[in-house]
């Protein structure tokens, strides 16, 4: 074999090699975009569980027909009104009879044979009396006992006890957020929603604006409990409450 013929068979070889690797190149890449494909599919096709989960209304009340429907901590801190054509079930005192074993709100209503786990809550708040920066309403879920739960206290002003999302696990109540936001308290009535998602964990509450939350947090201690409304040491009024959610005892 002269030095030519060798020097030709070795540029055909390395062409070769070339168009093999450009092949194998061109299918893996095929084979990626085809991956990426169906995983985008799968994402934008799989159902949102929590959105399916908290689509059945499982409770509703506009306090037309009493409040026989709550349990309470202190039943003589609460009053039925009608203001222009709307029943509304409020606080009428700060100082309530119900002193917690540990450091957490003292106004509490719970809608009765509710456990929920996904859950969002939604009502409308109207606060009654300016006191200061720790004006607040408070949200209550996945409550298990009175040392175990979570709750939303929207103050005026937010600090290390005011205006966070909280936890009362067998100890006095710590924030689960280091919220900046204010809540803008007035005489007028406010749109409140909680959303609770046990399986990513994630708690986002809106304060009138229903697109922005005003806070969020992420925590799964409790995965399941009972949910409700009222007052750290403030008085408000609360009309047409409404929850979604998925009951404890159904499997998921």
């Amino acid at each position: 074999m002269t030095l030519i013929h060798r020097f030709e068979m070795h540029v055909l070889h390395t062409i070769r090699q070339r168009d093999l690797i450009m092949t194998t190149r061109s299918a893996m890449n095929r084979g990626s975009m085809l991956f990426a494909t169906c995983i985008m599919s799968f994402v934008w096709n799989s159902p949102d569980v929590f959105a399916q989960s908290t689509q059945d209304v499982v409770f509703q009340d506009d306090f037309s027909d009493g409040s026989t429907r709550w349990e309470t901590t202190d039943a003589g801190s609460w009053t039925l009104t009608n203001q222009n054509g709307r029943t509304a079930w409020g606080l009428n005192k700060r100082k309530s009879e119900y002193q917690p074993k540990v450091r957490s709100p003292h106004n509490i209503a719970l809608v009765r044979d509710l456990d929920l786990t996904d859950t969002v809550i939604e009502f409308e708040v109207k606060s009654t009396r300016d006191t200061g920066n720790h004006r607040d309403c408070c949200v209550f879920f996945q409550y298990r006992d009175p040392e175990h739960f979570y709750y939303v206290h929207l103050g005026a002003k937010p600090d290390p006890h005011s205006g966070q999302i909280m936890i009362v696990d067998g100890a006095p109540r710590r924030a689960l957020t280091t919220n900046k936001n204010p809540v803008p308290w007035d005489d007028q009535w406010h749109h409140v929603r909680l959303e609770r998602d046990t399986a990513s964990g994630k708690i986002a509450v809106f304060f009138d604006n229903m697109k922005t939350p005003l806070m969020e947090a992420h925590d799964k201690t409790f995965i399941s409990g009972r949910v409700g409304i009222g007052s750290f040491d403030d008085m408000n009024d609360f009309s047409r409450v409404k929850i979604y959610g998925q009951r404890a005892s159904t499997e998921r």
